[in-house]
């Protein structure tokens, strides 16, 4: 038995030390992989063990993203359970939470952090015409990352959602809840308060593209103004009464 807690903690020792002097552009290699070209850690510098870089999330294609300063410090203790579990402290986040690395799954713990409406479209490319204003805020309670597969729940709320192609500011705070489960992540649109009520429900699976149906009402008040802009995404039903679907050739990628 004594043999056995030598060999431990002499294996601890050695993966600890690799920890301590692996570079932490390793990261974004990993990042790469799992996110499939969108997740990066850019100018990455440290280690693995402690170090700092931009983490950035970029759409489909890897062109348009967001970047967020991020620094990471590695709990010791976890090594001893074969995985690395670092403490983040993420910009604009409400405060540090756990990510959690193995051999073939990053696991993110609770997390809070406030975006630009601008980080709409990278799930959904065509709205970036819509040049949207607001503030998104991000609550994650688990998330889960295999190749292949995504395992959790998250909510996003765009509080005082506009848009720079009309004057109706705001147009109200709405709510979508994430759900994944295996290859899927599946999102329920509501509208939390305002003029503009939209509603609706997507799928985003696995090397596919996204999957979605929402529906626009526009009080009467308002139709003139907003009309102009929900033509540019969805089909008019009827007075005040529009479809947004990820068949019209507007979110195209």
């Amino acid at each position: 038995m004594k043999r056995w807690i030598q060999a431990a903690f002499a294996l601890a020792a050695y993966v600890a030390a690799l920890v301590a002097f692996a570079p932490a552009t390793l990261i974004d290699a990993r990042l790469q992989r799992m996110g499939e070209g969108t997740l990066r850690l850019a100018e990455a510098r440290g280690s693995l063990w402690s170090g700092a870089g931009w983490i950035e999330v970029r759409d489909a294609h890897g062109r348009a993203g967001i970047a967020r300063r991020l620094s990471w410090r590695v709990q010791p203790v976890s090594l001893l359970r074969g995985r690395l579990v670092a403490d983040v402290e993420l910009e604009r986040a409400a405060q540090r939470f756990p990510v959690t690395i193995s051999l073939s799954r990053l696991e993110i713990g609770a997390v809070q952090a406030r975006l630009p409406a601008a980080a709409l479209s990278l799930g959904m490319p065509g709205l970036a015409a819509l040049r949207l204003t607001g503030d998104v805020l991000v609550d994650i309670s688990q998330l889960s990352l295999e190749p292949g597969r995504v395992q959790g729940a998250a909510t996003l709320q765009w509080r005082a959602a506009g848009s720079a192609l009309t004057p109706v500011s705001p147009l109200g705070d709405y709510e979508v809840r994430f759900s994944a489960a295996g290859p899927a992540v599946h999102a329920a649109l509501r509208t939390l308060v305002g003029p503009l009520q939209l509603d609706g429900k997507g799928t985003w699976s696995h090397g596919a593209r996204p999957k979605f149906a929402a529906t626009a009402h526009v009080p009467a008040a308002q139709q003139e103004q907003l009309a102009p802009l929900l033509r540019l995404i969805a089909v008019e039903r009827g007075a005040g009464r529009f479809e947004i679907s990820s068949d019209n050739p507007a979110f195209g990628s």
